[in-house]
């Protein structure tokens, strides 16, 4: 059952959604907690088990592939059994209905898009994406499995470099075109819902502040504390999947 939550803040950020010219939404790993995937670093997440500079940085990619083959197997195993929670549902409902323009996800798992959103920029990849570091050519997660099954790393069948996902690694920078598209839509927005991220990880960390600077609202919600305090105008601390599916009712007039 769904926790009851002040029907006064949900009248008011639905208000603010209703009257807002571009609404996009902002996601972090606790969007997709209840999906079962823990944030990597809370207990139970990846950093528990793997040093993330021995597997998920620039250097180990470099000098330890085998190593970060075998934590990439772990991961897509893991985000390979979750699904799309009602938070990821009533998201993609606000885009199709128009209440909202798009996503800016820091999540690699792709549960927005099996929701059902279709503009959503993934800021740090797709962890269901490979490609070559030699020639770049895109291997499909089918072909890529499939070689994993006989040994690891992956090699590239045209030209004998390493395979890797499309994920952004520590110490590897963001790709352009994710930041541009993120610029596009935080530029047009004037109202931000923060999901399911604390404001820890940089550079995303910037884009609710950057929506408050030029004037518009921000709808956070989170558990616990974030650096978003000083500038939220409609908090709920309270999980994603109680108060996104209420929100959008009450959005669509179904209060």
């Amino acid at each position: 059952m769904a926790r009851a939550l002040d029907p006064n803040q949900l009248q008011e950020a639905a208000s603010i959604i209703n009257k807002a010219r571009r609404v996009v939404a902002f996601t972090g790993a606790g969007i997709s907690v209840p999906s079962g995937i823990p944030d990597f670093r809370s207990p139970g997440g990846l950093w528990t088990k793997f040093d993330p500079f021995e597997v998920a940085s620039a250097h180990a990619l470099e000098n330890n592939p085998r190593k970060v083959w075998e934590f990439m197997l772990a991961t897509v195993d893991l985000l390979g059994r979750s699904q799309p929670n009602p938070a990821h549902i009533a998201l993609a409902e606000l885009e199709k209905n128009s209440r909202m323009t798009g996503i800016i996800t820091q999540n690699i798992d792709n549960l927005h898009q099996r929701a059902g959103s279709s503009l959503v920029v993934e800021y740090h990849g797709n962890f269901q994406r490979f490609y070559c570091r030699g020639c770049f050519r895109e291997c499909s997660e089918h072909e890529v499995m499939a070689e994993c099954s006989r040994s690891i790393p992956v090699w590239c069948p045209s030209c004998g470099s390493l395979v890797r996902p499309d994920v952004v690694f520590f110490g590897e920078a963001i790709p352009s075109m994710a930041h541009q598209q993120s610029m596009e839509l935080i530029q047009a927005a004037d109202v931000l819902i923060v999901v399911g991220t604390s404001g820890e990880v940089a550079p995303a960390n910037v884009f609710p502040r950057q929506v408050k600077l030029s004037g518009g609202k921000i709808i956070e919600v989170n558990l616990g504390p974030t650096h978003y305090a000083d500038i939220t105008d409609v908090r709920f601390n309270a999980p994603a999947e109680d108060v996104l599916p209420q929100l959008a009712d009450l959005v669509f007039g179904h209060s």
